[in-house]
């Protein structure tokens, strides 16, 4: 999954694709590199940062899935009307931080027909990681995650449209990270695809002292362990560094998968 982020304020490529040109070129480029999904996102969920309005989202996003159709087009949004107004354009998948907790947002995504990626996040981006507490990480976000899963059943999202993505860097610290990291086999339990997203993040910062935009050899190794580990989505910036990444570790488990593309989930 490559990222294509609308923003001026994304945490690492933020403002490099805000026009709807260098946004189309650089989600066609990912796709030429040998990204499976494209993830569009016009509001950044960096920590820290502040929501935007509907209607400044909706200017962001839905150009770029538009001018994008013909490849499968995720959608990084938790407000419904986007949900909606990006399915229309073309979208295939709905990536949402909040996991279709916000008012509304399930029976949108049960509406629009895409399949859905369920993270998680304690708390919002804008607090998220003052004080990031569990007595448990592994086993809570396992369960929130599980409980969600069961909310979009009962909405009518059925299990083969899902994803699951326990949201590294999302309201953990770094040693909630690595916990999370170190038993991603546990989520295999949930019996829906693992999307995993460790690119650039602060914590290869925290433990490297690299900043952003040296924190590529940290992100491919956080991958390929990934995918050792049970991931079957990667969110990436560095599409092609991150494929032969993980195609050398799938080769080495005997998971073939990885040697071509993968859309996302049936609708």
């Amino acid at each position: 999954m490559g990222i294509l982020n609308v923003t001026p304020d994304s945490f690492f490529d933020g403002g490099r694709y805000a026009l709807r040109d260098a946004a189309v070129a650089r989600g066609r480029e990912m796709s030429a590199e040998g990204a499976a999904l494209i993830d569009v996102g016009g509001e950044s969920t960096r920590p820290g940062a502040l929501p935007v309005k509907l209607g400044v989202e909706l200017e962001r996003v839905l150009p770029v899935v538009e001018a994008l159709s013909g490849m499968t087009i995720s959608v990084d949004t938790s407000k419904p009307q986007v949900m909606i107004a990006a399915a229309a354009a073309g979208a295939e998948l709905i990536n949402d931080v909040y996991a279709l907790r916000a008012p509304g947002a399930l029976e949108a995504a049960a509406d629009s027909g895409c399949a859905v990626c369920l993270m998680h996040m304690q708390g919002e981006p804008r607090t998220m990681q003052l004080n990031p507490l569990y007595d448990d990480v592994v086993e809570e976000v396992y369960a929130f995650l599980a409980g969600r899963i069961e909310a979009c059943a009962r909405a009518g999202i059925a299990t083969g449209r899902l994803l699951a993505d326990p949201g590294i860097g999302f309201g953990k610290t770094l040693d909630h990270n690595l916990c999370l990291l170190r038993h991603l086999e546990r989520f295999a339990g949930l019996g829906v695809p693992l999307l995993v997203g460790v690119s650039r993040k602060g914590l290869i910062g925290a433990i490297t002292g690299r900043e952003v935009n040296e924190r590529l050899a940290g992100s491919l190794a956080l991958a390929a362990i990934a995918v050792e580990k049970g991931a079957r989505v990667l969110r990436a910036h560095d599409v092609r560094q991150t494929l032969d990444a993980v195609r050398m570790a799938a080769a080495l488990a005997g998971a073939g998968a990885w040697a071509a593309p993968q859309g996302p989930p049936a609708r």
